[in-house]
């Protein structure tokens, strides 16, 4: 893109303040997914109908498409559009969410989904991003409001908390604990009370292994496999023993057609078995490369809003890569959760893409520190 450094047109000063590198990074996740969707998609669209396959695939390219114009136009909004727009999402997927609890669709015992025309929508996706910077925003106002920034910001992890465990949701409550918690320790809030919030996380988790079954059956079985179905693992394991190094190639997979979840918690198997463990380390790589390439952005950063926004935002993305790569591989119990950008799913595409766009807006170049070099 021939963009001279003295444009000043929107477009001009994105292109000069945005950080391609993370940009670039997350493009190539994007385009892997696309290649992941023509591996994976095929035996999945069979169990749903042959006649449908087509639509299942043109479907997930439409919103990978979305996802990278809804990343691009977000990345190029100025800080106090961000706020705005965190709040304002934050607002809409809280009500939403609430709704999925009376009507939501009930699906393996869970309501966390809406209905909508040709669509099935989880707001809580869009939920996550959103929070993180909203709390960030109260975090930063410490100076400013005193304890009450800090209260404000629990009060509303509470609120998100305990929508999502009446879902049920575990997992997704486990990701945005585990992000608040990083931006409370960020922020500099006393030990003290960030050490109850950690024994706080300690006792819900085995709140939740007692009070509801199908989390305690996932601890189970992970610990003991005998002790369930552990079919989808086992069959994961098998695909990466069979990609071996190099992988079989690009559709030769088999084990694929056995993986109920192919196409979305179990991707990454899908990666092992037809393109080996070169590809599987490349992608975990790349995730590694925007996480680190984000903190090291936040180096010498002066507004706490810009550090706790981005470091929530990068503590999500890649603590959710994570459990998606660690349940396929058998390293922690099994969640359903998506691989960023690569798994198959609407609304876990395009609220990747919320807050990939929201971090890569939070850590442009301010004009007056480009001056300053």
């Amino acid at each position: 893109m021939a963009l001279s450094r003295a444009d000043t047109s929107v477009l001009g000063r994105w292109w000069w303040t945005v950080d391609r590198w993370t940009l670039a990074a997350l493009l190539s996740l994007v385009g892997f997914g696309y290649v992941m969707l023509l591996a994976a998609s095929p035996g999945v669209a069979a169990r749903i109908g042959a006649s449908s396959r087509d639509l299942f695939i043109l479907k997930q390219v439409f919103f990978l498409a979305i996802a990278s114009g809804v990343m691009v136009s977000i990345s190029l909004l100025p800080i106090k559009m961000v706020r705005r727009l965190a709040l304002l999402g934050f607002a809409g997927a809280l009500l939403m969410t609430m709704a999925t609890l009376s009507i939501g669709v009930e699906i393996k015992g869970a309501r966390r989904w809406l209905h909508l025309p040709g669509m099935t929508l989880q707001p809580s996706e869009f939920l996550k991003p959103c929070f993180a910077v909203v709390a960030a925003w109260l975090l930063s106002e410490g100076k400013t409001l005193g304890i009450r920034a800090t209260a404000a910001a629990c009060g509303l992890f509470l609120v998100v908390a305990g929508v999502l465990a009446k879902q049920p949701d575990m997992g997704m409550l486990m990701v945005v604990g585990s992000v608040f918690f990083a931006q409370l320790f960020v922020a500099g809030v006393n030990l003290f009370i960030v050490g109850l919030c950690g024994a706080g996380g300690v006792l819900a988790g085995i709140g939740a292994y007692v009070f509801f079954p199908h989390f305690q059956s996932r601890i189970d079985r992970f610990l003991d496999p005998a002790a369930g179905d552990t079919y989808q693992v086992t069959v994961a394991m098998e695909a990466f023993g069979h990609g071996g190094l190099l992988g079989v190639g690009p559709g030769e997979g088999r084990l694929k057609g056995m993986l109920p979840d192919a196409h979305a918690d179990f991707v990454f198997a899908v990666a092992g078995e037809e393109f080996g463990l070169a590809i599987c380390l490349l992608i975990l790589t790349v995730f590694g490369f925007v996480v680190l390439r984000g903190l090291l952005r936040l180096l010498g950063e002066k507004d706490m809003f810009i550090i706790l926004g981005a470091t929530g935002l990068l503590t999500q993305f890649g603590l959710q890569a994570f459990i998606n790569m660690a349940s396929a591989l058998h390293l922690i119990p099994t969640k359903g959760m998506t691989l960023p950008f690569i798994s198959y799913g609407g609304s876990s595409v395009v609220a990747v893409a919320l807050g990939m766009g929201m971090l890569l807006a939070l850590t442009r170049r301010r004009l007056a520190r480009m001056e300053e070099e």
